[in-house]
């Protein structure tokens, strides 16, 4: 079996527990605008330009097959509109200077890479996280990996927004050891506005997942002017009180570092000026939670 990923990373300390390999699957049916992994959104290959690695040696002028790469005003300038995504530029430059995010891999291929490391998932209580992108956007390949790893005696983790036909990824959930999942947006109509779809099957799921009984963290991204209000906050804290299985709630702290990859995407970001909150507001919000009873991170 076939899927498609952006890459595997190896030795991860913050996809779960312990010392873990994460496989970063390609494609999501959510476009959160703050997404710092751009490059796994689409599930089709982008070509990404990193302007400040480009040497100037002209080898991809002379490869590619749609005159996509040009020079104005001395200036290496890319007519994104025109590229059939071919990587034939891509292959010629020797600097790196031009990626493609994604690759099409075999379970095997990914399994090879999964099992060099099973002695530290074994000292370290770790093991390996299927995120994204969206892992339920190819679910029979994660289920496909989940599995080896299951034949393999590795624990698995999967990073997910949970919007998705709950019969449709149940029966992998129900072999999962750890969910982690996003709740960004308690109000509907905010949540579609912001990323796309509603937040209405998100939390139907979670309540569901939750009586499967299996592990689950729920985290919150802290995006200032979408998510960061003390409103949205304290609703889902209080959603999340009534569930058993939720280990805790996690806030997680605005992320910059997406900046540069849209650049290299040729896309917009919104929040280039955004920066991350400081101590003392994170601070505030763990206190204005804590009349809720579950764990805040």
């Amino acid at each position: 079996m076939v899927g498609k990923i952006t890459d595997i990373q190896r030795f991860s300390l913050s996809d779960g527990p312990g010392i873990r390999t994460t496989v970063f699957f390609k494609g999501c049916n959510m476009a959160c605008k703050w997404c710092h992994n751009p490059e796994t959104i689409n599930s089709r290959n982008q070509l990404m330009f990193y302007e400040e690695q480009c040497i100037g040696c002209g080898r991809c002028f002379s490869v590619c097959p749609q005159s996509v790469h040009r020079i104005e005003d001395g200036k290496h300038v890319i007519e994104y509109e025109k590229c059939v995504a071919c990587g034939k530029c891509v292959e010629a430059c020797f600097a790196e200077a031009l990626r493609f995010p994604g690759r099409e891999v075999t379970v095997e291929e990914v399994g090879r890479e999964i099992v060099q490391d099973i002695p530290y998932y074994q000292l370290s209580e770790g093991g390996v996280t299927l995120s994204g992108g969206e892992v339920f956007c190819q679910t029979a390949f994660a289920d496909a990996i989940v599995d080896f790893c299951k034949d393999k005696g590795i624990s698995v983790a999967v990073e997910t927004n949970l919007c998705h036909d709950f019969a449709v990824i149940e029966p992998v959930l129900k072999k999962l050891d750890l969910v982690m999942c996003d709740l960004k947006i308690w109000n509907e109509d905010k949540h579609k506005k912001f990323t796309g779809v509603s937040s209405q099957m998100i939390k139907e799921n979670i309540k569901k997942l939750n009586e499967l009984g299996i592990p689950m963290i729920v985290r919150t991204p802290l995006i200032p002017g979408a998510t960061d209000d003390n409103e949205n906050l304290l609703a889902i804290a209080k959603f999340l009180s009534g569930l058993e299985n939720v280990q805790y709630y996690e806030l997680l702290n605005f992320n910059p570092l997406g900046g540069s990859k849209y650049k290299a995407l040729h896309h917009e970001y919104k929040y280039a000026d955004a920066k991350p909150f400081s101590q003392v507001r994170l601070d505030e919000i763990k206190e204005l939670l804590k009349e809720y009873k579950v764990k805040i991170s």
